[in-house]
């Protein structure tokens, strides 16, 4: 089963096998996003931070913890964690309520459980458009993608395509905006995510060059489907 989500900004495809299932990673995401509205109405300026904060009022719920603890661990603001960590939380409820096959997809900040092989394509906007990876079953991975030239996300790089493979997805979001920060010379920009702990390996696109490193899922070929692109 397969349902498009809308909260406000938040855009997410979600799958799983039951109905159930799916409401409990949309409940998820009700619960934890009134969660970071009612800490950004207390720290405004956490909307805007491009660097990790210390300071703020208040103590920070679980979604709010999770953002600050990716972005401190990527040098970049909690914001750029906030897809991957919806993601997270949507997944994990859906893991809870008994799902075997869970997959949120937050406008190409991806979170996935399952029991079954999985293929996620990678969108870049750019010569490469047939590129994918072949996930093996697993318990839990995060896999985002930031952009300078697709989508809402805020870059200063010049990317088509910064995807981070990780143990979660807030994690991967926050490291794929600063992969994607300094995407300018492909044979240096891994060094800006290589000792990030739980950062198993990333692909970055620019214009016609491909670069990989690290542990990545086996890249295979695929035929976009370009409406399985979620946007609003």
């Amino acid at each position: 089963m397969k349902e498009k989500f809308q909260l406000k900004q938040t855009v997410v495809t979600i799958i799983a096998d039951e109905p159930e299932h799916i409401e409990c990673a949309k409940q998820a995401i009700r619960t934890h996003r009134h969660s970071l509205e009612r800490f950004i109405a207390l720290n405004p300026f956490f909307r805007f931070a491009l660097e990790p904060l210390e300071e703020y009022v208040g103590e920070p719920p679980d979604i709010v913890r999770r953002m600050l603890i990716a972005s401190s661990a990527a040098n970049v603001g909690p914001m750029a964690a906030v897809a991957g960590v919806i993601a997270d939380l949507a997944v994990e409820a859906m893991v809870d309520a008994g799902a075997l096959y869970a997959i949120v997809d937050n406008g190409g900040d991806i979170a996935l459980a399952s029991d079954r092989d999985v293929t996620v394509g990678i969108y870049g906007g750019s010569s490469f458009k047939d590129v994918g990876f072949k996930i093996k079953p697993t318990r839990f991975l995060g896999i985002c993608t930031s952009s300078a030239t697709v989508g809402p996300s805020i870059s200063f790089g010049t990317a088509d395509a910064a995807c981070v493979v990780a143990e979660t997805a807030c994690l991967a979001d926050a490291a794929a905006s600063a992969l994607g920060n300094v995407s300018t010379d492909l044979q240096t920009a891994f060094s800006a995510i290589e000792g990030i702990s739980g950062v198993f390996g990333a692909l970055l696109i620019v214009e016609d060059k491909l670069a990989t490193w690290g542990a990545l899922p086996p890249l295979v070929h695929v035929s976009l489907d370009a409406a399985c692109i979620t946007h609003a």
